[in-house]
């Protein structure tokens, strides 16, 4: 019976994170079109603040009850999910191309955020509350460009002469379709890694598998659908801001609210995933520099290099 009722989970889930990804990209790109904001911005802001719900509830909890020992682990492994698998299933859907701000500004920024927790993890294997306010500091200087960027890029398209005719439509649907969306990401991720750890249980997979794979992936399907969903309805640039900005809160949001709350003690497995991290963000940069686009065959690859990495973390 609870076999029966985890499948049951399972399949609403991925109804929910389907269905909740379609009205959260919908919503979002149609506030985008109103507002004359970039779709970038908008992913890199409202799309990955909540696609990262779900790491922010779990690493808070965590936090709060004093156990938050495993949330670098927690924390890397989405990103270098979100990286790899999140970004190579988009290109391989669709040819992603890479914006001059995404190169020059935003995944700079993103690599210089793994410099920083590698550097605090080598000096003292711990991240205190002080980084984790720093983190938090940074953080809010970091959605404050996010801001400026989008009102000069309302102002261009002002100036370039723009429609003025709104989008169709109330602002309150909008809005109800991002928070609506947002929700049902929130509880469809919930459910589906809650019925995949119940049938891994059944079938006999160890505690220390499911913690790898199921639940460290599970956190960033909500990551994955949204951007494969925003690939789907060429949304490009929110597809490429949705992983980037998650990458982002992550790290400055997630760890710094987590290390505020309660210092986090690093492991070794966390160095060594954060150094895999910086190769794969560095391979990944390479691919967007030389031909200012992830195609299929770059998108497959990287998949194929997070299934080894994900080999390699099974068996070590």
């Amino acid at each position: 019976m609870q076999t029966i009722q985890a499948i049951i989970f399972l399949i609403l889930g991925f109804i929910l994170l389907i269905k909740g990804a379609d009205f959260f990209v919908d919503g979002s790109s149609s506030v985008a079109r109103r507002f004359r904001v970039p779709s970038l911005v908008i992913g890199m802001t409202i799309v990955a603040m909540g696609t990262s719900l779900p790491e922010l509830s779990v690493s808070v909890a965590a936090s709060a009850s004093g156990s938050n020992s495993l949330a670098v682990s927690n924390v890397v492994g989405s990103n270098l999910f979100n990286l790899m698998v999140v970004l190579g299933a988009s290109a391989i859907l669709s040819q992603l191309s890479v914006s001059r701000d995404v190169l020059r500004r935003d995944y700079p920024f993103s690599v210089f955020c793994m410099v920083m927790l590698l550097a605090l993890g080598l000096h003292g294997m711990e991240l205190t509350r002080g980084d984790g306010i720093a983190f938090l500091a940074i953080f809010v200087v970091f959605l404050a460009l996010m801001v400026r960027s989008a009102l000069a890029g309302r102002s261009e398209e002002n100036e370039e002469g723009g429609d003025d005719a709104q989008e169709s439509g109330s602002i309150l649907k909008d809005i109800l379709f991002i928070i609506g969306g947002a929700v049902a990401i929130k509880f469809g991720g919930d459910w589906v890694v809650n019925g995949a750890v119940v049938i891994a249980r059944q079938l006999g997979v160890t505690e220390t598998l499911i913690g790898l794979t199921i639940v460290a992936c599970g956190t960033s399907l909500p990551e994955l659908v949204t951007s494969m969903v925003a690939a789907r309805k060429n949304e490009l640039d929110m597809a490429v801001g949705n992983v980037i900005g998650s990458n982002i809160f992550n790290v400055l949001l997630i760890l710094g609210t987590a290390a505020a709350i309660s210092p986090i003690p690093f492991l070794r497995e966390n160095m060594i995933d954060i150094f895999v991290l910086l190769a794969f963000s560095l391979l990944t940069w390479i691919f967007c520099v030389t031909k200012k686009q992830i195609g299929k065959r770059e998108g497959a690859a990287m998949v194929a290099l997070y299934v080894v990495y994900l080999i390699y973390i099974c068996l070590r």
